[in-house]
């Protein structure tokens, strides 16, 4: 895409000369900008209007709708003038509205952070794209003619500008497949954001460039020439150097420096049919000595954008290894324009042979509908815009298109979420594989069902699209859901007992001190623990709180213990005993006398130092004493609440929770519960060890 200076009259009658039926729309559109943004200047100097004719013309290389271009010259009037949609819409129509406002509406994002504008900038754009995929390429078209003119902004802002063009908008016109703006894009960020490493390329470029071309001329070209000629096949061959960005970026992806750069200049050769494509590739391997692995067959197997071409790398006269690409006409215009070739409007509709080529669009949307947090979603995004891909098949031969690294759970959830929900086993290739196994090119994969089967967490660990991750948070927070609610339904039923109400009159009593908007939130509060039974009856039961505490006082304050009836006595929070336990008091000044178990690190320190103050007492139970244990489980859905049921059942409470998940899935639950004794303490402790996936369970001392 060549950046021809052009003055706005020439420009102007460029575009009029390009789509000869809208001429007068398109004169209308300029004495329209024209008016609107007169009063305005650009930072260089020059008249505000000339930025929406060069964005216009860019859509017009593209070989965009005359409705495109139109909204190129106007996409800037809603947010710098006085403009209004409904005008626009009443001037021009509404497809020229709709994208015009599309834009508009990406460009008045703010954001606190690089980050965040990162990733709310990806959602924005890829929403808006699902809408009408033209909003973001006169997006684009508007970045590409920014970046042109960015040298008249001061640096903090030429570097802020750079790094979002590369992060977002490069990576996106990659993946429409428009190479032209791609490479633009890239090439104009690399120069403002490392402006030595460009110099140092684009000089090592431009001194190699001239020995390639030589060498090209005399040793490759013509050789190929001859022989294509011999076969009756006509073809264009040109060659034309990498883009400096993309120099770089091998340079660091394969740590090698710029001489060890071979493929500079690339050869291309364009011919008539697919079935001379492979003909010509069977030339230039009888010409030249292809590199073993260097050989890619974009034909058979297209990109997502629907990209074709066959590339194969050569060792050519005195060992130098030379890449060439081979494609049809029809596949050079989609390489070079990408997925704006494809478009075709008749009254805004995309013709029907089209509509595979946008499939991968909406699996993005699809894909990034669960990521919350921007973060996240930056980093899904990067991974599907970025990545390469694996090719795999179906048992019964249909074609897959994964990313690298993919696994048989990602297969399974691309399929259907029920397959995916469902998933026991795969084999890849007629033999049983784990579920983490990588898939390759070529694999043909089954996913192996069952009823029973449901996600699991450890998932999480070694998928890699985003479709698969969240159908399975998605799927993990259902099921806990659905546990909150059952466990909570018992709590509830707990609480209004203890209330002596019905259910109607404990719900009312509650909403007056609770929101909630239905009686399931409720449910799931109690069985999340956000809510406990507690606080309920401290909340709709005054009397019965105070009568709690002063029992509670009369239990903590006195108590009957061998040889030293009715002292005054506190339980010693880092150990917390409870009768049954062998106990020592200790002497405190201003506490009476702290009780401590025999197994308790401060007991032993006390023994140690002032052995004068500790003595043995026996505790005789009056009501329950709080108590502290440790859970160490392997983390699975369902786990807390199955605990919790258990040590309910066994009649016991829960005063407080904390729940710690380690990397390696192992999940340590600390909770604070009350019981009887240390019968009782024992009962519930088993009771927990016998849930699945317990591994261990013990008291805990602070």
């Amino acid at each position: 895409m060549a950046v021809k200076e052009l003055k706005l009259g020439e420009i102007l009658e460029e575009l009029e000369g390009k789509y000869p039926d809208k001429r007068e729309l398109i004169h209308q559109a300029y004495e329209y900008i024209s008016e609107k943004h007169k009063e305005q200047l650009r930072k260089s100097g020059e008249p505000y209007v000339t930025h929406p004719l060069h964005v216009a013309r860019i859509l017009a290389e593209l070989n965009m709708d005359a409705t495109t271009v139109v909204a190129g010259l106007l996409h800037d009037v809603l947010e710098d003038t006085d403009a209004t949609y409904e005008e626009v819409e009443k001037l021009f129509g509404k497809d020229v509205a709709d994208i015009v406002e599309g834009v508009t509406k990406i460009g008045k994002i703010r954001f606190k952070n690089l980050k965040e504008a990162q990733a709310e900038n990806f959602r924005k754009l890829i929403l808006a794209t699902a809408k009408d995929i033209r909003v973001v390429i006169v997006k684009l078209a508007d970045r590409l003619h920014n970046m042109r003119t960015l040298h008249y902004l001061r640096r903090d802002k030429r570097v802020r500008i750079a790094e979002e063009t590369l992060e977002v908008y490069a990576p996106i016109a990659h993946r429409l497949g428009i190479w032209e703006i791609k490479r633009n894009l890239e090439d104009l960020s690399f120069k403002y954001l490392y402006p030595k490493e460009y110099e140092r390329v684009r000089s090592f470029v431009s001194q190699s460039l001239e020995d390639l071309e030589v060498y090209l001329k005399k040793f490759v070209i013509p050789k190929i020439k001859e022989e294509i000629a011999k076969a009756g096949i006509k073809a264009e061959i040109t060659y034309r150097p990498k883009h400096l960005y993309s120099i770089w970026q091998k340079t660091i992806r394969k740590n090698i420096s710029l001489e060890e750069v071979h493929d500079l200049l690339g050869v291309r050769i364009i011919v008539d049919t697919v079935q001379e494509c492979y003909i010509v590739l069977g030339i230039i391997h009888s010409l030249f000595k292809p590199v073993p692995g260097k050989f890619k067959d974009y034909i058979s197997l297209p990109k997502p954008n629907l990209y074709q071409s066959l590339h194969t790398t050569v060792v050519a006269p005195k060992g130098r290894m030379v890449e060439l690409q081979i494609r049809t006409w029809e596949m050079h215009l989609r390489a070079e324009k990408g997925i704006a070739a494809h478009w075709a409007y008749k009254e805004g509709k995309v013709r029907a042979h089209d509509e595979e080529i946008f499939s991968w669009l909406r699996d993005l949307v699809e894909n990034i509908q669960g990521s919350k947090n921007p973060v996240e979603l930056l980093d899904n995004l990067k991974r599907e815009l970025f990545s390469e891909e694996v090719f795999v098949f179906t048992p019964k031969g249909d074609l897959i298109v994964l990313p690298v690294g993919a696994t048989p759970i990602d297969f399974a959830y691309h399929i259907h979420t029920e397959v995916g929900n469902h998933c026991a086993g795969a084999k890849v290739n007629g033999r049983i594989v784990p579920l983490n196994y990588r898939l390759q090119s070529g694999d043909q994969v089954e996913i192996i069902t069952s009823p029973n089967k449901k996600p699991n967490l450890d998932w999480l660990k070694f998928v890699v699209t985003s479709k698969a991750k969240n159908r399975i948070k998605h799927y993990i927070k259902q099921q806990e859901r659905e546990s909150f609610i059952a466990n909570g339904k018992r709590l509830f039923e707990k609480a209004r007992e203890a209330l002596n109400l019905s259910s109607e009159d404990f719900l009312a009593k509650l909403r007056t001190k609770v929101r909630f908007k239905d009686e399931e939130e409720v449910y799931i509060a109690l069985g999340s623990g956000k809510l406990t039974i507690n606080k309920v009856i401290n909340l709709l039961s005054p009397k019965k709180k105070a009568s709690a505490e002063k029992a509670k006082g009369e239990n903590r304050s006195r108590v009957s213990m061998d040889g030293l009836e009715g002292v005054m006595y506190e339980v010693g929070g880092c150990c917390n005993p409870v009768p049954g336990d062998e106990i020592y008091g200790v002497v405190t000044k201003g506490k009476g006398i702290v009780l401590h178990e025999k197994n308790c690190s401060n007991l032993k320190y006390l023994i140690q130092h002032f052995p004068e103050k500790v003595f043995r007492v026996r505790m005789k139970p009056e009501g329950k004493f709080k108590t502290r244990i440790r859970v160490k489980a392997r983390d699975r859905i369902g786990i807390l609440s199955e605990i919790a049921k258990n040590i309910a059942e066994r009649g016991s409470n829960i005063w407080e929770s904390s729940t710690k998940t380690m990397g390696d899935g192992t999940a340590f639950m600390d909770f604070t519960i009350d019981v009887t004794n240390k019968k009782h303490l024992r009962e519930v402790m088993r009771s927990i060890k016998s849930v699945e996936g317990v591994e261990a369970c013990s008291r805990l001392y602070s």
